[in-house]
């Protein structure tokens, strides 16, 4: 579950990392009121699940209240499109409205899954305010990391190792430090996938903030955080997702035109790649799940049909918990409810394949069944030409 920049900073602050004082707003006239209470300059940020948003024309400098008002007019209600949000952008429904703080340096900080060990890491760089995967690509040497210890979270000997690595000298060390160590706290609290601090800066009087923050929530332990759930905003999400999740589907839109459904993440990934093999491109992940039922994949034949872009949808089901013939009952449903209209193509194996293969081609509807997995590909990918 992705948060905003300002629920992301509040939950940061509630274990001590520094952040600028600030208000959220949805009218100008709520923006001009914080700007009053913060005095002086003031930033107006767009409140988007995107990076990219300064370059886009999401974040201005207002000099007083009344130019807050201003530009907080121009920005909600925007489509602020990033390399992030794709050409079709996103709707600004929200800004933070925040102090400006005299910047003198901007670092990077961030906490990430290295699946390779098995454990976060702590990653670190003086390269902040950049596009951290940049980077990576061009000076991987400049992202400092270490591993932390399940339960432990960063030390302080390694929170000071990366400030000193990432050039922080004198008082600031131990500022940076805290701030690294609260940073690892916050995220093992609330079991974030992913959290970052880009930039993290050094002020010119010495101290340290979060001027930015992005946070990812696991929502396998979101059963550990209820209180979190009200921070989800589902406008920011893609709508066929969010109706997917009200059924216990793992649903994913991309960008293809065949659409797919199977059970198993690891069998959807294979699915997509062999697609791709076979010089298609796909419309989705979706993982039904081992125990769906006909109900289930009803509304999951719903879901992918609900996506214009769909030319063809490949069913690839290998039939344990959910059996072959629970399948084909689902999809013989779908198809007369749904008066389904692009070609499919089934490939089943397993727990009552004959049945299952025996009730599609005695329905009246003209399924392809395919014999393996590149047979499928194949002619999915041929039916959507």
């Amino acid at each position: 579950m992705k948060i905003h920049e300002y629920q992301a900073k509040a939950l940061l602050a509630r274990h001590g990392v520094p952040v600028p004082r600030g208000e959220v707003a949805s009218t100008p006239e709520e923006a001009e009121a914080a700007a009053k209470k913060l005095g002086g300059s003031v930033v107006v940020k767009a409140q988007i699940h995107a990076g990219g948003r300064g370059k886009g024309g999401g974040v201005k400098v207002a000099k007083d209240a009344a130019e807050a008002h201003t530009i907080a007019g121009k920005i909600l209600g925007m489509t602020l499109i990033t390399h992030q949000t794709g050409p079709e952008g996103r709707v600004v429904k929200k800004v933070l409205i925040e102090e400006t703080l005299p910047i003198e340096r901007e670092l990077y900080l961030g906490i990430v899954l290295d699946r390779v060990i098995g454990k976060n890491v702590f990653m670190a760089s003086a390269d902040g305010g950049m596009d951290i995967e940049e980077v990576a690509a061009k000076t991987p040497e400049r992202i400092l990391k270490e591993p932390l210890e399940p339960g432990l979270g960063l030390l302080p000997f390694q929170a000071r190792k990366l400030a000193f690595a990432i050039g922080i000298t004198g008082p600031a060390v131990n500022l940076a430090a805290h701030a690294m160590i609260a940073l690892s706290k916050a995220v093992q609290e609330f079991d974030a996938s992913l959290a970052e601090i880009n930039p993290f800066i050094l002020t010119k009087d010495g101290k340290v903030f979060a001027l930015d923050a992005k946070m990812t929530i696991d929502d396998n332990a979101m059963f550990r955080h209820k209180d979190l759930a009200q921070l989800r905003d589902l406008n920011e999400e893609d709508p066929l997702e969010v109706e997917a999740s009200k059924f216990g589907l793992n649903y994913i839109k991309l960008d293809g035109s065949v659409a797919c459904m199977v059970n198993g993440a690891g069998l959807a990934m294979a699915t997509m790649d062999i697609i791709q093999y076979a010089g298609g491109t796909a419309a989705n992940f979706l993982d039904v799940g081992g125990g769906a039922n006909a109900e289930q994949i009803k509304n999951a034949f719903r879901i992918l049909l609900s996506d214009s872009a769909v030319k063809a949808v490949l069913i690839n089901i290998f039939g344990g918990i959910l059996r072959c013939d629970t399948l084909a009952t689902g999809v013989v449903a779908a198809a007369r409810e749904l008066a389904i209209k692009v070609p499919i193509v089934v490939r089943m194996e397993g727990t009552n394949v004959e049945l299952g293969q025996k009730i599609l081609l005695e329905s009246g509807f003209n399924f392809t069944v395919a014999d393996g997995m590149l047979d499928a590909a194949q002619k999915v990918v041929g039916l959507a030409k």
